[in-house]
């Protein structure tokens, strides 16, 4: 059975039909070909799914598209605006904060909320809002180093 939702992704209003079983992660991907929402785990351990959702960081993959319903959802691919990367994306660029680079979209959907309730964090309040997204190619210092200089950036 298909249900009708409404989402505004990015900025932009889409209406479409549904399985009920269609996860949110899944209708990104494939119905709106916005890849950069990464799928690893399938089971909400890893984060590199993470999206915003009405403003607060949700793992896409623990989440059926039709629960999305009417909400505000903002990807990797909204950070940027006008092709040109944001504050925090230029901070993991120039502090070496990906490797792979698929745990990225996580992270930075992660350290994006942070940002907006933190604009200061320390070292310890970087790591916790980061702890639900996993990295396995870095020991996460020049994760941790990007955040903090995207948060010295913004205040200058």
């Amino acid at each position: 059975m298909r249900h009708e939702i409404s989402v505004r992704v990015n900025g932009v209003e889409y209406r479409k039909a549904v399985e009920a079983r269609t996860l949110l992660v899944d209708f990104l991907r494939e119905d709106l070909n916005l890849t950069g929402t990464h799928v690893g785990c399938e089971h909400g351990r890893c984060g590199s799914c993470t999206i915003l959702m009405n403003g607060s960081s949700v793992r896409s993959c623990l989440i059926f598209a039709v629960q999305a319903d009417s909400a505000e959802i903002v990807t990797v691919e909204g950070l940027a605006s006008n092709g040109r990367l944001n504050l925090l994306q230029k901070a993991f660029r120039d502090n070496f904060g990906l490797q792979c680079g698929f745990c990225t979209p996580g992270m930075l959907m992660a350290a994006t909320e942070l940002l907006r309730e933190n604009p200061n964090p320390g070292t310890q309040a970087i790591k916790e809002a980061l702890s639900g997204v996993l990295c396995r190619c870095t020991g996460y210092q020049q994760i941790i180093r990007s955040v903090k200089a995207a948060a010295e950036t913004a205040e200058d």
